[in-house]
């Protein structure tokens, strides 16, 4: 079952979907939370990678929306800059696990992301 993630950033959506392809997973990318939804509602995803900078982001109404449309919900990994700490900790509290500053979960990602699609928890 492919991920998704939620980023209008090309850098950021290209490394994570060749490391995915790479480990030969999918992840698929939406560029709106609408059309987040929309996958996620049609396809039930294990796992969705947020970009917490993606412009007009309210996690918690991501993460309820999330919860309306899809059958049982997914893992939601959240990611962004470690200069913005109020916003991973939102994030946190949202309900993001894990939620990593960008250089951590560029680092963690070839190891983390066979896991997060698996739908494994820690």
């Amino acid at each position: 079952m492919p991920g998704f993630i939620l980023s209008d950033d090309l850098i950021d959506t290209s490394r994570i979907t060749g490391t995915a392809r790479t480990l030969g997973l999918t992840v698929l990318q939406a560029r709106s939370v609408d059309a987040l939804l929309k996958l996620a509602g049609e396809q039930n995803p294990t796992c969705v990678l947020v970009d917490l900078n993606h412009l007009g982001l309210s996690v918690g109404d991501l993460l309820r929306r999330l919860g309306e449309v899809c059958r049982t919900m997914p893992r939601v990994v959240g990611y962004g800059s470690h200069v913005e700490a109020a916003t991973l900790r939102a994030a946190r509290e949202a309900g993001c696990d894990p939620v990593w500053p960008r250089s951590k979960f560029v680092e963690e990602l070839p190891t983390a992301l066979p896991e997060w699609l698996g739908g494994k928890r820690d």
